[in-house]
């Protein structure tokens, strides 16, 4: 079976197809085709492929395959793998370790925001691949705990993440202290003038491979709009949230504050989720991927941190409750569902306030969200169970005004303009 697999035909050892077909692998995926080959030949590249579509194996197959045919004794980093999210170098641990079960290749991964000690002991053990987050590599650099003197590979991972997170700066200090000889691979879903920027500095004679057309969505994702004012968002999720179909949903928030404040609505109206961001430990991030990993909690709140690095099978929803500042960010966000063929949905709410947001959005994707009408906005409001209801305010006389002369109050409701393309606000 093995003999026979499209993996041998693009060139991997036996040893290395072998732990791809026991993951459940049996033929590779437009970005692993176009890859490889360029991998093995020694040449940088720059690829830019949507979130799902099998990136991560694009890179860590010939890898393993070209550190199995160096055949060096182990000792010095011999790959380095830049993330921008603890939660991605976590994922790419979890592939090099399953792809390379056979290979004996040894790995460590290092991120901040826990103690380092056992990130410390793991380089102990002579790693030939090493995944980071560049603000804790320069702080192991820095201490003389980790030496890259013997970099051949390095692979940007997500450069426009990183860019939108401002470590392009770090990437550039770490990549300053690597031997000019090495191969550089970049991988990015979208390819803002930063990223492209970053790719002229750092490679040599990139070879580019493109899947799709940058910053476009999968077409196995169904994307919509609902108009509907802040005050009524929540009471409009609980609604979605109670339907059958959702079966795993994330819902993506714009701060971590309002992560953890709807997450404790949610919980109050019976629906059991869990945040996670930037200020959760990373115990209390592992603990909320693992149970909705496992189907024990089918709701996960995330803000921006998160929108990369969540490889979790199944989610059959992505709900943006707040529009991301960056339209890029929207791409990353509902590149969560609809991953490797499988269909999704992904809804997002829009408020007056956020309709300059759309525009932007729509303008990246190159198309126009539909409006989701099977969304019953209308008496949300009223629908609320936890929030009593609002007393009348008693109106200050404005200056120079009697007690209890005339005064103008704002209206009760908004009314929003109409508008030309027809859609509404509720």
């Amino acid at each position: 079976m093995i003999a026979a697999s499209p993996f041998t035909a693009l060139g991997l050892r036996p040893e290395i197809v072998r732990a791809v077909v026991e993951e459940g692998y049996t033929i590779p995926t437009p970005i692993q085709e176009k890859v490889l080959s360029h991998v093995l030949a020694a040449r940088d590249a720059i690829a830019c492929a949507q979130t799902g579509t099998g990136k991560t194996a694009a890179f860590v197959l010939p890898l393993l395959e070209r550190l199995a045919a160096a055949n060096k004794p182990r000792g010095p980093i011999r790959v380095l793998i830049l993330t921008p999210t603890r939660e991605l170098a976590t994922q790419i641990g979890e592939r090099i370790a399953a792809y390379g079960r056979y290979t004996g290749a040894r790995h460590a991964i290092v991120f901040g925001g826990v103690n380092q000690r056992r990130q410390e002991q793991a380089l102990s053990y002579a790693p030939e691949i090493l995944v980071a987050c560049p603000g804790r590599l320069l702080d192991l650099m820095h201490q003389g705990i980790v030496r890259l003197n013997q970099v051949e590979h390095l692979v940007l991972d997500e450069s426009d993440r990183m860019l939108d997170m401002g470590f392009v700066p770090d990437v550039r200090r770490i990549c300053s202290v690597l031997p000019k000889q090495r191969q550089t691979l970049l991988f990015s879903a979208t390819m803002p003038p930063g990223v492209a920027s970053l790719a002229r500095a750092m490679l040599t004679d990139p070879a580019e491979v493109t899947v799709t057309p940058p910053a476009t969505t999968a077409p196995t994702i169904e994307q919509s709009v609902v108009f509907v004012s802040k005050a009524d968002r929540r009471a409009l999720l609980e609604r979605i949230l109670t339907d059958s179909k959702v079966l795993r949903a994330i819902i993506f928030t714009a701060t971590k504050r309002g992560a953890n404040r709807l997450a404790e609505q949610l919980s109050r109206a019976g629906i059991d989720s869990a945040a996670i961001h930037g200020d959760k430990s990373q115990n209390a991030r592992d603990r909320a991927l693992n149970a909705f990993r496992s189907g024990e909690q089918r709701v996960l709140i995330a803000t921006d941190v998160a929108s990369r690095g969540i490889d979790v099978d199944g989610i059959s929803h992505v709900i943006n409750f707040d529009l991301p500042n960056t339209p890029e960010c929207y791409v990353h966000r509902i590149g969560r569902t609809g991953r490797a063929g499988a269909t999704g949905e992904a809804i997002s709410f829009c408020d007056p306030s956020e309709r300059s947001l759309l525009t932007q959005i729509e303008r990246l994707i190159r198309q126009r969200l539909a409006v989701n009408q099977s969304m019953p906005t209308a008496g949300l409001a009223e629908a609320r169970t936890d929030v009593a209801p609002e007393r009348p305010r008693e109106q200050r006389p404005a200056h120079g005004q009697r007690p209890n002369g005339p005064s103008q109050g704002r209206p009760a409701h908004f009314q929003p303009r109409k508008r030309s393309d027809s859609r509404s606000y509720s």
